[in-house]
């Protein structure tokens, strides 16, 4: 038996579309393949996915409900859309006139699942189509992707017409029902077969859909319904978003255009490079650059971070090239489970010119034979000196 859609999203039967779509974020949230460690997040997202879409359109809900889980998916298995459809142009749909042998069956499996569901080959009630999602971009600074940032930004999307109220024609104009297809708003098609009749339901072409045609179009969208405008919004950018994650804002995509819920906005994430640390995924990078007496005598050294300056103890004989790493000083996690961390490589830079003092320090250091030559006392203070 399958994971029962209610179960997957942590609700109830009784649990409101309300409820429903805050478990659906939540869940999202958790198991969205880019952000959780899951090693089975992906597959959990598909189903957190499809039990939200089934759940919150109200004809799939009833018929969910009322045939339980398994028998539901296996209707939709053969074809069943459970939008108000009936089975479209599926295969189980009139087997000849009298169906099974020509008596008891009907139309076939296609009524059988249209009784049981309440569709009605097309005449059922259909919940209207949302709009469809609209996709921007915003660019952030490593800084507000450290901190988070609320980001003001404009994009341009179709809006409902004012001007006729989104009917795409005036008040005032004249209406007749489509000859087409008689008001339905869809036509029918029915071919034959070598299994039988197999029917098809279409959107009709002449009034799109609407049942009614109109003596006039909308002079402001000329008949669409909606205008293009630019709208100024705000997003929260959540600590630690990566380059290339998107975020979702509810309702902020296309209006529909069956009057149902708008769409949703999708705005991708890019990060710009930063002069000072490389990103790999929590953890950042920073190239340090030491002198030569530095590396041989250790230091304490300020290393620059995303939240403040720290100190670093370089140890005796660091050789160039070696990292250290810096535990909790990356970027903060998405779900706020602690930070990465800080890799320090560093990198020992050879002066290109060197005063008297150096020079002379240098030379007495490799006329001693360096560490393998036990040397004067003070030598060591004195080549820290000169540099």
């Amino acid at each position: 038996m399958s994971e029962d859609f209610y179960d997957v999203l942590g609700v109830g039967p009784d649990a409101s579309a309300e409820e429903i779509k805050q478990a659906y974020r939540e869940k999202a949230t958790e198991y969205h393949p880019d952000v959780s460690d899951d090693p089975n997040a992906e597959e959990k997202f598909k189903k957190i996915q499809k039990a939200k879409k089934v759940l919150t359109d109200e004809d799939k809900r009833s018929a969910y409900d009322r045939m339980g889980h398994d028998r539901y998916e296996q209707a939709e298995k053969h074809g069943y859309d459970a939008s108000g459809g009936g089975m479209g142009g599926d295969p189980f749909g009139g087997m000849g006139g009298g169906g099974m042998g020509g008596g008891g069956m009907g139309g076939g499996l296609g009524d059988i699942f249209e009784q049981v569901f309440g569709g009605g080959g097309g005449r059922g009630r259909r919940r209207p189509r949302s709009g469809r999602d609209l996709r921007t971009n915003i660019e952030i600074d490593l800084e507000e992707a450290f901190e988070g940032a609320e980001k003001q930004f404009t994009v341009e999307r179709p809006e409902r017409c004012d001007a006729c109220d989104g009917e795409g024609h005036p008040p005032s104009a004249d209406a007749e029902t489509c000859p087409e297809c008689q008001g339905r708003g869809q036509v029918t098609q029915v071919q034959q077969t070598p299994l039988g009749r197999v029917q098809q339901t279409t959107t009709c072409s002449r009034c799109e859909g609407d049942g009614t045609l109109y003596s006039e179009t909308c002079s402001e969208c000329r008949g669409e319904g909606y205008v293009r405008n630019e709208a100024t919004l705000t997003v929260e950018v959540p600590p630690g978003i990566q380059d290339g994650q998107t975020l979702r804002m509810e309702r902020e995509g296309a209006p529909s255009p069956e009057g149902g819920a708008n769409g949703d906005l999708l705005i991708d994430i890019i990060v710009r490079d930063h002069e000072q640390f490389e990103r790999d995924g929590d953890d950042l990078r920073y190239r340090l650059p030491i002198s030569f007496p530095q590396a041989t005598f250790g230091d304490t050294v300020s290393v620059p971070t995303l939240d403040g300056t720290v100190e670093f103890d370089v140890p005796t004989g660091t050789q160039s090239g070696e990292i250290f790493r810096l535990e909790g000083k990356g970027m903060p996690r998405l779900r706020g489970r602690g930070q990465g961390d800080l890799f320090v490589k560093v990198q020992i830079v050879t002066p290109k010119t060197l005063n008297e003092e150096q020079r002379e320090a240098l030379e007495a250091f490799a006329e001693a034979g360096g560490d393998e030559i036990e040397v004067a006392e003070g030598f060591f203070e004195k080549i820290k000196r000169a540099f």
